[in-house]
């Protein structure tokens, strides 16, 4: 019988960015608000339901769905994302020509949405699988494609609603979308039971970490560590995203930038967030996980604390502080995959992987609302920054915790190694 040839893992990769580049222009969204409010008559306010519902079941279903990606492996539940996302972009267009905005948050929000959970955790264990020697640089090369999209789908959008209407709009990208994702999925597949890249040896060298466990997700919920990373996520995750939704006002009153300049600058925000992605997982891989999530932290408490002090003459340097952390927002999702297979192993990692993202679901919720309610309250963004910074003292109490812990696993499976 002739043996199966094996796939070229840099095209698994590449398939996935494709899957994470359609899903990822969920992220330019505020360029279709004012067209679709003006089919429906409604406030921009009310456009927006839909992406939060999206956002939601994005979170949901990578929580609830992720044991069923494992089982059915990275071809069907990546077909599956396919049909969900591109239904839901077709059907975002019929609710359009029809006029009923329920419609609308039903194919968009929640048939869309699911499929963007899908489609989220579907590439990212099966790339851990392929790249047990690069885990941060896979990870992030798929990740950073989702961080990207809407600078590459954001102006094909505003010039789409320019010339063939908003209905003909959705049905041209859920095309797209549709065919991207389901070509990309029907190359993507798991490596065959103990692959390893050739040259690598996990027993060899100082790079060689050990798995500290390979368990699946429902030993992973009975761990410490599962709740120090959920933790670590949730938090990294909520206050990102309040800098990201505010960016733009506290650009305007700490730098007396127009809202023109101020939009600008929060198009860059995109780079950094994609940029992020790839440069944090990778150097990942050689400062170790547990320690690119201290920096991460050590970094924002003071950034956080400084940013709003930091006014008209110190322009230079209030952006680079944004931007830094804009990359760790990006980062740390691009990092999180390759960190849980270090902690729990492949077995079930995009289940466990999906577990952990329903931080993403609450934080899109709970981060934005700390700012609104605090800075309405005291009236100050040094108060409401500060808070932020506060929060990042506790992930970084809880970093540490989890960096004990991996050393103590770590020394425990060399003593295991050693007396073997």
């Amino acid at each position: 019988m002739e043996e199966k040839k094996l796939k070229n893992r840099w095209l698994i990769a590449l398939s996935a960015i494709g899957i994470h580049i359609s899903i990822g222009s969920v992220y330019a969204y505020s360029v279709m608000t004012n067209p679709v409010k003006e089919v429906f008559g409604v406030e921009g306010g009310d456009i927006k339901w839909a992406f939060k519902i999206a956002i939601l079941l994005l979170g949901l279903s990578a929580a609830f769905l992720g044991k069923w990606v494992e089982k059915v492996g990275p071809r069907v539940s990546g077909t599956t994302a396919g049909l969900f996302y591109g239904f839901g972009i077709l059907g975002s267009g019929l609710a359009v020509q029809l006029g009923m905005i329920n419609l609308f948050y039903l194919f968009y929000g929640v048939i869309g949405g699911i499929g963007l959970g899908l489609g989220y955790i579907t590439p990212v264990s099966t790339l851990v699988k392929w790249f047990p020697d690069r885990r941060g640089l896979a990870t992030g090369m798929a990740i950073m494609g989702f961080g990207f999209a809407a600078l590459i789908f954001g102006p094909v959008m505003a010039k789409l609603f320019e010339t063939v209407g908003v209905a003909t709009t959705f049905y041209i990208l859920g095309a797209i979308y549709m065919a991207l994702i389901l070509s990309s999925a029907r190359y993507i597949e798991r490596p065959p039971q103990g692959y390893l890249p050739e040259g690598y040896n996990p027993g060899v060298g100082a790079e060689a970490k050990a798995d500290m466990a390979n368990i699946d997700a429902n030993e992973a919920l009975k761990t410490s560590r599962f709740y120090y990373i959920w933790i670590m996520m949730f938090i990294n995750i909520s206050c990102g995203i309040a800098v990201i939704a505010a960016a733009s006002p506290m650009m305007q009153e700490k730098l007396n930038y127009t809202p023109l300049e101020a939009a600008g600058i929060v198009g860059l925000i995109g780079v950094f967030n994609g940029l992020g992605r790839l440069m944090w997982s990778t150097l990942s891989d050689y400062l170790g996980r547990a320690n690119t999530f201290i920096i991460f932290f050590v970094f924002q408490i003071l950034a956080f604390y400084f940013l709003p002090k930091l006014g008209v003459g110190m322009e230079l340097v209030f952006l680079i502080v944004l931007f830094t952390v804009i990359t760790m927002y990006g980062g740390g999702f691009a990092t999180l995959p390759a960190f849980l297979g270090d902690l729990f192993g492949t077995k079930q990692l995009g289940a466990i992987h999906g577990m952990v993202l329903a931080a993403w679901a609450l934080a899109g919720v709970v981060g934005p609302t700390i700012y609104d309610v605090v800075k309405e309250k005291t009236g100050s963004l040094d108060t409401t920054l500060m808070i932020f910074s506060g929060l990042f003292v506790i992930a970084l109490v809880v970093s540490i915790l989890m960096k004990l812990q991996v050393s103590k696993a770590q020394k425990e499976q060399k003593f295991k190694l050693a007396s073997a």
